[in-house]
This record gives structure tokens, C-alpha cells and sequence, in this order.
């Protein structure tokens, strides 16, 4: 048995883009797909918050020479962009459903995010992709995979990362000695100014006392261990 009912992914654009750093492959969104599968198919309700970073990001606005409003603005597209693709991929697998919902109006393509909806559609076994952050600009999507998983009333919050399977006291991929931390309390975690998240991630995951598991995305069959219990990766709890 699973040892979450409901779980929150944080995927992050990157997680899209594979050995390359932007766009999508095709190899690593279909990865993606058969990883969340793989824990629906446990009966573990999910849902999960879209990273926009393999289009575009925020903090790439002065190379441009526009503003940052407008450059998140482009990056919450660029989220929506990679939900389209995780449901056309998702669907051409499985008659599970598959919802698109974003923080703001794009009635086209997506529902908009009302979270007792939400809730509503996993409860009837739908995935649920989240995207668009929270529909404002200077703020990553870190902050909303906490503020949605919170909403949700979800057991925890799995944050799939590229390149690095968990925490460590050091860049790993600059030193080959980093040592990786199997558990950590939000305090300790602020304390040694671990960069998973961002800052204001942390503190309201640690308010709100929701566990976090920090993992490789590229780990085949990861996500489901931990949903089975296994603490793979870095679990993260409040202190």
C-alpha cells in the first residue's frame, strides 16, 4: 500500500528538455509520463506543477533588454506550453483523465485553476497538471508547487530535479566529495542555505509542517519508491 493518498509534482522545465537545455524531447517527456503513471497507478492521486524554464525564465529579461513582469509573463506561457505536451502525452498512454488547469484564463486550452475543482477531478482519479504558477510576475514556481500542494490538502510535495539526485552540502557537479543528506528539517535546510527551492518555499512548507522529497527526475521507478515508502532522494520535514 502507498504510503501518500495525494501528491503534489513539482517538475521543473528542464525536466522536459533532457540532455538539452531547452525545448522538448521527446525521450524525456515520454520518461515524464510513464514516471507519473507509474504512481497513479498505485491508486495515489496526483497532481502536478509545471516549470516553464526550458522556454524561457524570468531572470533572463535584462539579456533581453524588456522588463521582468513581462518576462515571467512569457515564462507562465512557456509552463502552459509543457502541461499541453505532459497531457497529449499522458493521453496518448492511458483513458486516465487528464486536466490542464492554469492560475490565469486561457479557456481554450485549459480550465481555470479553482482549487475545490481540483480536488473534485483527482478525487475522481484525474491527473491534474497545474500550470501558469500563480498568474503573477516575480515569482518562481517554487512558491506555488508548496501554496498548491497546501491547497490541495496533499501528503506531500515530490520536487523532481535535473542532474542532482538530492540534497547536498556542496554542488555536487563541482565537487566530486559533496555529501548528500538523506533527511533535513526546513530550519537546517535554511540554516545551510540549501538552493532546491526558493527561500520563501521553504518557510511556507515549513509553517504548514508539509514534507518534501527531493529526487532525481531522470531516476526511473524514484516517484513510486517514495510513494512507497522508500526515502529516496532528500525528505525534507518541518523540524
Amino acid at each position: 500500500m502507498p504510503r501518500y493518498r495525494r501528491v503534489v509534482v513539482k517538475l521543473s522545465g528542464e525536466a522536459f528538455a533532457g540532455s538539452a537545455s531547452t525545448g522538448v524531447d521527446p525521450e524525456a517527456l515520454a520518461m515524464v509520463a510513464n514516471e507519473i503513471l507509474s504512481v497513479r497507478e498505485l491508486g495515489v492521486q496526483v497532481a502536478v506543477v509545471m516549470g516553464g524554464g526550458n522556454y524561457f525564465r524570468g531572470r533572463m529579461a535584462e539579456g533581453w533588454g524588456i522588463s521582468r513582469a513581462e518576462a515571467d509573463n512569457i515564462g507562465m506561457l512557456g509552463t502552459v506550453m509543457n502541461a499541453l505536451m505532459l497531457r497529449g502525452a499522458l493521453t496518448a498512454r492511458t483513458d486516465i483523465d487528464t486536466r490542464v488547469m492554469t492560475a490565469m484564463p486561457i479557456q481554450s486550452v485549459a480550465e481555470p485553476f479553482i482549487r475545490l475543482r481540483a480536488i473534485r477531478h483527482l478525487e475522481h482519479g484525474a491527473v491534474v497538471l497545474l500550470a501558469g504558477g500563480i498568474g503573477q510576475p516575480y515569482v518562481t514556481t517554487d512558491y506555488p508547487a508548496v501554496q498548491r500542494a497546501l491547497e490541495l490538502d496533499a501528503d506531500a510535495l515530490l520536487v523532481a530535479k535535473r542532474g542532482v539526485d538530492g540534497v547536498y552540502d556542496s554542488d555536487p557537479r563541482i565537487n566530486p566529495h559533496a555529501i548528500r543528506y538523506t533527511e533535513l528539517t526546513y530550519k537546517d535546510a535554511l540554516e545551510v542555505g540549501v538552493r532546491v527551492m526558493d527561500t520563501s518555499a521553504f518557510v511556507l512548507a515549513n509553517e504548514q509542517s508539509l514534507t518534501m522529497h527531493v529526487f532525481d527526475v531522470a531516476g526511473v521507478g524514484v516517484m513510486r519508491k517514495i510513494c512507497l515508502g522508500d526515502d529516496l532522494g532528500t525528505r525534507i520535514s518541518a523540524g
